[in-house]
């Protein structure tokens, strides 16, 4: 799954050196946390949240199959 956030943020930034993904339990739940450059966040997060939101739907999907459960946080 991290690779798959890495993949997609790497693509709709224009600094892909700069995608950071980390990875931490929380509870019951795989936190990813994205750090892109300054310049880059709001291709990442897209105009009112629909960018954040798809990938957010794709990561949900990708960890329902392996029968587990994932969020991800989008840092500056």
């Amino acid at each position: 799954m991290k690779e798959l956030i890495t993949f997609i943020a790497t693509s709709l930034v224009d600094r892909p050196e700069a995608v950071e993904v980390g990875e931490s339990v929380q509870d019951d739940a795989t936190v990813f946390e994205l750090r892109v450059a300054k310049e880059d966040i709001g291709k990442v997060i897209g105009k009112q949240g629909r960018t954040a939101r798809a990938i957010r739907a794709l990561l949900a999907a990708a960890a329902s199959r392996e029968n587990k459960k994932a969020r991800l946080e989008i840092l500056e």
